[in-house]
C-alpha cells in the first residue's frame, strides 16, 4: 500500500494533545530536576494532584509558587499515602541516584497503582548490578498494573539510547565508543558538589572513595548498551580521576569500560584482545574545553556522530521524563527501560 493510501488507517492509541488535561501526576521530589519537570508537565498541561518533598522549607507550599506559576491549590507534604490518596496516574519521581535509596519509595508508588518515571540513575539499568531490587520492583508493578522506568539524559540517552539506535542501520557492531564532555560550570550546584567542583585533590579522592563524588549511571548504561546488542558482558570496569587547574580540582574524569564475554567457538580479536568493546568516556568539570556528545560505532558501516557543545543535562532530563508519559503508558506493566518503550519524541 502506498505511504498515501494508508494515511489515517491508524489510530493513534493516545492523543497526546487531547489526553494531557486528563492525566493526573503526582510529583515526588523537588529539587532541581524535580522542580524543572514539574514547570514543564504544568506548561504541557499536565494535571498535578499532589506534590512530596521531605524539606520543611517547601512543606505546605503550592506547587504552583514553587515552579513560577499560578497557585495550583497543591499543597507540598511529606505525606506520601496522603498524596497517593490524590490517585495519580503517573509519578515523576525524582529524589536519590541509588537504587537502594529509593527501592522503598517506589515499592510504595507502584502499590499505590500509579505509574512512576524516575530519575534514580540505577533504575536506568537495574538488573546487572541490583537484580534482588529489580525483581521486586517488577513484580509489583505487574501486580498492580502499572509500569515503572528509570529514566534522564545520561543515563537514559546520551551515553545509551541515542548509540544503541544509531545501531539500527549496521549488518554488525564490533565496539562503541561513546564521549561526553560537560561544561559543569553551567549546570546546577548539585551537580557541581558531585563532581568534586572547588575541591582539593585529596578532599577529591576522599569523596570518591567513600561514593560521595562520582557520576552514577555509567555502569548501567553500558549493561543496557551490552543488553541491546546481544552481547554478554564479561566485566565492566570504571575509573574516576579529577581535572585539576593547580591546586583545585575543577571536575571528574570518569570512564566506564565493557569487555564482552568471547562467544563458544569463536576468536575474536575485538573481544579477546583488542581492547574493550564498550567505552564510555565522561569529563564533567567547569570550564571544560570543547564540550560534546560524540557517538563512534565501529561496524558495517561504521558511524559517527558529534553534538557540538553537548546536550544541556537539566534541561533534557526533564523533558524526557515529561515526552515519556505518553509511551509509558502504553507499555504493559512491570520495570522496564528507556530503550524499550516506543519511541519517546515531543
Amino acid at each position: 500500500m502506498s505511504e498515501k493510501g494508508n494515511v489515517g488507517a491508524r489510530k493513534n492509541p493516545f492523543d497526546v494533545r487531547s489526553a494531557r488535561s486528563t492525566v493526573d501526576v503526582l510529583h515526588y521530589g523537588l529539587g532541581p530536576i524535580g522542580l524543572g519537570i514539574a514547570a514543564l508537565a504544568l506548561d504541557r498541561g499536565y494535571r498535578a494532584v499532589a506534590a512530596v518533598d521531605i524539606d520543611p522549607q517547601k512543606s505546605g507550599r503550592d506547587l504552583g509558587e514553587l515552579v513560577g506559576r499560578d497557585r495550583l491549590g497543591v499543597a507540598v507534604t511529606a505525606d506520601v499515602p496522603a498524596a497517593l490518596a490524590a490517585k495519580p496516574r503517573v509519578v515523576f519521581h525524582s529524589t536519590q541516584s541509588h537504587l537502594g535509596q529509593v527501592t522503598s519509595q517506589l515499592l510504595v508508588l507502584v502499590g499505590g497503582g500509579a505509574s512512576v518515571i524516575s530519575t534514580c540513575e540505577e533504575l536506568a539499568f537495574p538488573w546487572s548490578h541490583h537484580p534482588d531490587e529489580a525483581r521486586r520492583i517488577d513484580e509489583a508493578a505487574k501486580a498492580t498494573g502499572v509500569t515503572v522506568v528509570g529514566l534522564g539524559v545520561n543515563p537514559g540517552f546520551v551515553m545509551d539510547l541515542l548509540p544503541i539506535v544509531l545501531t539500527a542501520p549496521c549488518r554488525e557492531i564490533r565496539r562503541v565508543t561513546i564521549t561526553r564532555v560537560v561544561e559543569a560550570g553551567q549546570r546546577r550546584l548539585p551537580l557541581q558538589r558531585k563532581v568534586g567542583a572547588g575541591m582539593t585533590r585529596s578532599e577529591f579522592e576522599e569523596g570518591v572513595a567513600a561514593g560521595r563524588i562520582g557520576h552514577v549511571g555509567l555502569r548501567e548504561s553500558v549493561a543496557m548498551i551490552a543488553d541491546a546488542l546481544g552481547w554478554t558482558v564479561a566485566t565492566i570496569n570504571e575509573h574516576i580521576e579529577p581535572v585539576v587547574d593547580g591546586t583545585t580540582v575543577q571536575g571528574l574524569h570518569q570512564v566506564a569500560t565493557g569487555r564482552r564475554r568471547p562467544e563458544e567457538g569463536r576468536v575474536d580479536v575485538h573481544v579477546s584482545g583488542g581492547g574493550p568493546a564498550i567505552t564510555l568516556d565522561l569529563t564533567m568539570a567547569v570550564h571544560a574545553p570543547e564540550p560534546r556528545d560524540s557517538i563512534a560505532i565501529e561496524g558495517d558501516p561504521p558511524i559517527t556522530m558529534t553534538i557540538t557543545g553537548g546536550i544541556h543535562g537539566d534541561v533534557a532530563t526533564c523533558a524526557l521524563a515529561v515526552n515519556a508519559v505518553p509511551r509509558v503508558l502504553e507499555t504493559p506493566p512491570g520495570l522496564t527501560t528507556v530503550n524499550r518503550l516506543p519511541p519517546i519524541h515531543r
